[in-house]
Order: C-alpha cells, then structure tokens, then sequence
C-alpha cells in the first residue's frame, strides 16, 4: 500500500473515531428530550449510525484495493463521508434549535 494512501486511511479512521464520540453525544442528548422528539433523534442517529458503517466498510475496500483502483474508490469514500457529515450537521443544528440550552 502506498504512504500517501495509509496516510489518508488512517486519517479517515482518526475522523470515524471524532464521528463516534459525536454520535455519542448526540445520542445521549436525545434520551433527555421529550418522548416525541427522542424517537424522531433516534430515527436521525440511527441513519447516522448506518451511514457510518458503510463508510467504514468503504475504508476497508480501499485498504484492499489495488493501486489501480484505490483513486475511483477514493471518489466513493469522498461521497460518503460526505454523507454523513451532511447528516450529522443538520441533526446537529436540529438539535440545537429545539434545545438551545443543551
């Protein structure tokens, strides 16, 4: 594998780390809101969770892959992590206008 590929690998597993402490507390932020809304925060983090996973199964993939195909997974990755960075910006926000002091 070459240096410039485990570099972006290992930055991408140290962001997954941030993104699970986030998700973290997003989720414990959620079991303290109103019945009603705390399904609909589960619903969102739970997507969240699922977006996660797939981004983490697409990391693997490019670990494995060959250098001939690594740049075209490397695009995949890039779309995912834009996923769920989209994804947890607005649950995030959402979260923060309908609990301003939490």
């Amino acid at each position: 594998m070459s240096e410039n590929r485990e570099a972006y690998v290992q930055k991408l597993k140290a962001k997954i780390e941030e993104w699970n402490a986030d998700i973290d507390k997003l989720s414990a932020k959620a079991k303290q809101a109103k019945a009603e809304k705390e399904v609909e925060y589960r619903e969102q983090i739970e997507a969240l969770q699922a977006k996660r996973s797939e981004l983490k199964n697409k990391i693997s993939e490019l670990q494995e892959a060959s250098e001939s195909t690594w740049e075209n997974l490397k695009k995949g990755v890039e779309s995912s992590w834009d996923s769920l960075k989209e994804g947890y910006s607005a649950i995030k926000a959402r979260f923060e206008r309908d609990h301003p002091n939490k």
